[in-house]
């Protein structure tokens, strides 16, 4: 892992946040990225007590010249890019289908579809200079599932998926491996929107086979190994890291 170059949307809390710090500890460069500058900039200071080398870049995937953008300055700052993580997604409005507007959806598939795509373009322009790279997308159980009143996330996810196995089919002559993870019940903000309470999200955790909500940290650990050169014959593949809940 030592000397890669990461670039990490949503990077900011939760999933992309451990990610960063999982990267930072096997000595790659780390890119993180957001829309809080201030939270932003305060991160990659933390990265950089690490001994890591970091940057902060300023960026909302809905928008494709910020998005460009933040991989030109990535390739500019490090020299290439070799791991892009897709980790920006906001889970929508929770409801059933009759709440939901045509607004609510594009909302929705703006920053978890539409940034992917994004995002992935920038990427991989990126990577096929350098004839190599890893993108990792972060899904969700729910890309493989149904949840009542997560509908459109649902979809969302599913569209990463999707995603995800075309991207690598296109793009698997010339190097670049493209793969998704898919958490299930993770301890995260989100999470805890979805769950409203302490009470759901320890009957949440009651219906996992490990019995446990899983770390942002575990996740991470999957994201590392993804990105890596341990998994160089990996590519179009979904990784389910959800306790178990997927196997019953």
């Amino acid at each position: 892992m030592t000397e890669q170059v990461v670039l990490i949307t949503g990077a900011l809390t939760g999933i992309g946040r451990a990610a960063a710090f999982a990267f930072a500890r096997e000595g790659a460069k780390v890119v993180v990225s957001g829309r809080r500058e201030e939270a932003g900039y305060a991160l990659a200071e933390e990265l950089r007590s690490l001994g890591a080398q970091a940057e902060f870049i300023r960026a909302d995937v809905r928008h494709e010249d910020e998005v460009e953008m933040l991989v030109k300055k990535t390739v500019a700052r490090f020299g290439c890019l070799d791991v892009a993580v897709n980790n920006a997604g906001v889970e929508g409005q929770v409801g059933p289908i009759t709440d939901q507007t045509a607004e609510s959806v594009a909302a929705t598939f703006d920053t978890n579809v539409v940034g992917v795509v994004l995002s992935m373009k920038h990427e991989v322009k990126a990577m096929a200079a350098a004839g190599k790279g890893s993108i990792i997308n972060i899904s969700s159980i729910l890309g493989h599932r149904g949840w009542a009143h997560t509908s459109i996330y649902t979809a969302s996810k599913h569209a990463v998926e999707g995603l995800t196995k075309a991207v690598a089919l296109e793009v698997a002559e010339s190097g670049i491996r493209v793969n998704a993870v898919a958490p299930g019940a993770t301890e995260t903000d989100m999470l805890n929107r979805f769950a409203g309470s302490e009470e759901n999200k320890a009957g949440l955790a009651a219906g996992i086979p490990m019995k446990r909500i899983g770390k942002p940290e575990e996740l991470a650990n999957v994201i590392v190994f993804l990105g890596s050169d341990k998994a160089s014959f990996v590519t179009g593949q979904i990784y389910t890291a959800d306790g178990g809940k997927n196997a019953g």
